[in-house]
């Protein structure tokens, strides 16, 4: 297996960063990943010195192929760095798996990842691979072990240069999608959520590199493919975090399988009942229950 490079973006939460480091770390195939780190410069202040201290545990970072960290002078935002970062890399190697600070990985994150960036890397279907998956009921006689979905993933992702190099990071069309209610329909089918965060994206309200990934998968037509057991998750919900102050409807079990082969189709086909448990969780309803719950205390 040829191991793509490992993009890990990181800025002031030590804990997170060490926790998250040190799980990517225990992966088969970790020491033969290149990873390159990108360490954002503080926003404010006060927090220079929680930069400081996540940058002096990334200078101790072992047990990889090979390590590069880019200390930013200045603080990027995630967006900009996210963006400049995984392009650097896929101009060089074509491929990328992407990590931020809060995605905890298991023991076969990095197999499965792989093993689907080869499998499907001439398939012009899938737009990039998902690390995270809901916690969703399956059919009794499914015989995969991935699954596809209208919706990309921020969490433990990956993709190749093919697919990043077609995205509009402008959406110079967005004046034009926003006219057309069957076209939006047919976006959030995705997820209930997705036009209204390209809305406050494209007014300034929201700084988001991946909701406009999401809309280019939408437009290309094309599908992600996801575990059907999360090979990821994210320990960055609580007061430190950036998106992720409310109740964690995003909960969901960590494979422990130790698995090393995955059971994936050819053809892209999607499963009309595993897309409605998923698009489920991304519905409406199920995010103004989860808020409820997290003012009612309800775990």
């Amino acid at each position: 297996m040829n191991f793509a490079p490992i993009c890990f973006f990181t800025y002031k939460r030590l804990d997170c960063t060490r926790q998250a480091i040190e799980a990517l770390r225990q992966n088969l195939g970790a020491d033969q990943s290149n990873l390159f780190i990108f360490s954002d410069g503080a926003k404010k202040p006060e927090d220079e010195p929680l930069v400081a201290q996540v940058r002096a545990y990334l200078d101790q970072v072992e047990g990889f192929a090979e390590i590069k960290i880019l200390k930013r002078d200045k603080n990027w935002g995630l967006a900009k760095s996210i963006i400049s970062g995984v392009s650097e890399v896929l101009n060089t190697y074509g491929k990328v798996i992407v990590l931020e600070d809060d995605i905890y990985t298991s023991p076969n994150f990095l197999t499965f990842m792989n093993t689907a960036l080869d499998f499907y890397a001439g398939n012009q279907g899938v737009f990039s691979v998902g690390g995270y998956t809901f916690p969703i009921q399956y059919p009794a006689d499914y015989p995969y072990e991935v699954y596809f979905a209208p919706r990309a993933s921020s969490w433990g992702w990956a993709t190749w240069a093919d697919r990043w190099a077609t995205v509009d990071w402008e959406v110079k069309d967005f004046a034009e999608f926003s006219r057309n209610p069957k076209l939006i329909r047919a976006f959030n089918q995705g997820g209930s959520d997705m036009f209204g965060m390209l809305q406050k994206q494209q007014a300034g309200k929201l700084d988001s590199w991946a909701i406009r990934w999401g809309y280019q998968q939408f437009k290309n037509k094309q599908q992600t493919v996801f575990p059907t057991v999360s090979k990821v998750q994210n320990i960055g919900f609580g007061d430190n975090a950036s998106n992720t102050k409310f109740y964690n409807r995003f909960a969901t079990d960590l494979d422990q399988s130790n698995a090393l082969s995955f059971k994936m189709p050819q053809e892209v086909v999607l499963n009309k009942q595993i897309l409605r448990a998923f698009r489920a969780k991304a519905s409406l309803w199920t995010r103004i229950t989860g808020r409820i719950k997290y003012y009612l205390g309800i775990k």
